[in-house]
């Protein structure tokens, strides 16, 4: 058997490594000229979901390079009001997912993880060749590459992102939505002296939410970024409506800092000590509910099917498990059908669940609002109603 992935991203090198080990025979189409050709990245969370997959996809010795590289987690989240008290705090640390040494929560600068998963790839990817083109035959998919080669296949696998070219050929009819709502990200170094004059529950690895009682909502973790430094990474997210028009010629810190002007001195301290090269205006983006469709000998994994706003923190995680759903349904004798069926039941229970958070961060009405603040304290003061607001899966 023969497979093409377009892409060579996470899930489409997890994929890789997966079939490789079932002596499939795999080749990989990549737009970016060399492996050194990579935007900049900060760090991702892996959850079960992600670290599960791996460890089953990959051979022993990328699997060690990626325990290697990156750090154990708290799998804690918790919610601030602007004053920085906590309005409630989930903790799944002690979970049967967080004392198995495998599926453990994990926090990995995206690089590294990346290199962890091309270690051992050079001969199946194609550096420089973009997927241009496919066409159905009697056996399988004819893939063509902008480098004007042609590749025979039993099934071609789109993994290139959320402008996939696949599903625009695949799936024409599946677009994007614009949320109309934006995120201004940055990230800070976390210097000693900054670090002293930072709570322990901001730096502590943790995910942060702060909830004002007015509009907006801002994200802060720390990430590693290996020898070179640690960082704080934050983003305040906000209904289009509310920022300016020209937001493209706004200075951002000044924008967020005039918003949390009177917020906890931690968190102004922050925004203020954030370098403005790193700042951005990204407006979020989802897939919509994923339609039922015929599988043919071209299907679709990560953000390529299911791109989904980062309000929820699994889109990496849920493409690697698209990747090992994928194998083990080929290994399986279920092929692509078995594939897509599972694939869409999980991945729309993810893309609602992150379109829900981004709407509800994002809202204007102070009702919701200030319902959400009183079940979080709710939640906090009854281990019960805590219990079935934070489930653990």
């Amino acid at each position: 058997m023969r497979v093409v992935i377009a892409g060579a991203g996470l899930g489409g090198l997890c994929l890789a490594h997966g079939l490789r080990r079932g002596g499939v025979d795999v080749v990989v189409l990549e737009r970016h000229p060399t492996r050194d050709a990579r935007p900049a990245s900060y760090g991702i969370h892996l959850n079960a979901d992600g670290l599960r997959a791996l460890h089953t996809c990959l051979p022993g010795e990328n699997w060690a390079r990626l325990v290697e590289t990156s750090t154990l987690a708290p799998d804690i989240v918790r919610f601030h009001d602007q004053d920085l008290r906590v309005l409630a705090e989930r903790d799944h640390t002690g979970t049967p997912a967080n004392t198995d040494p495998v599926t453990r929560r994990r926090a990995v600068n995206r690089d590294a993880l990346r290199d962890a998963l091309l270690l051992g790839c050079d001969d199946v990817i194609r550096w420089g060749t973009a997927f241009d083109r496919f066409e159905y035959t009697g056996e399988g998919v004819r893939v063509h590459g902008a480098d004007g080669r042609a590749i025979e296949a039993d099934l071609l696998v789109g993994a290139d992102g959320a402008n996939s070219r696949v599903r625009e050929q695949r799936l024409p009819g599946l677009r994007r939505e614009d949320l109309g709502i934006v995120n201004i990200a940055g990230r800070v170094r976390l210097t000693p002296e900054l670090a002293s004059a930072l709570p322990e529950t901001l730096i502590d690895g943790a995910v942060n939410n702060v909830v004002p009682a007015r509009p907006g909502w801002m994200f802060l973790s720390t990430w590693d970024a290996g020898a070179e430094a640690r960082y704080v990474v934050w983003a305040w997210a906000a209904d289009r409506s509310t920022y300016p028009d020209d937001l493209d010629v706004v200075d951002l810190r000044e924008l967020v800092q005039e918003r949390t002007a009177t917020w906890a001195p931690p968190l102004r301290r922050i925004i203020a000590e954030t370098d403005p090269a790193t700042l951005a205006a990204i407006p979020l983006k989802t897939m919509p509910e994923l339609p039922h469709w015929a599988p043919t000998a071209v299907t679709l994994l990560g953000d390529a099917i299911h791109n989904m706003t980062p309000m929820a923190g699994i889109g990496a995680n849920t493409a690697l498990r698209d990747a090992d759903t994928l194998r083990r349904h080929l290994a399986g004798g279920g092929g692509v059908r078995a594939y897509e069926d599972e694939m869409r039941d999980y991945a729309n229970a993810a893309l609602a669940l992150s379109t829900r958070n981004a709407r509800g961060a994002a809202t204007t009405s102070r009702l919701p609002r200030h319902a959400f603040r009183t079940v979080l304290r709710l939640a906090e003061a009854l281990p019960p109603v805590k219990q079935r607001m934070f489930p653990v899966r």
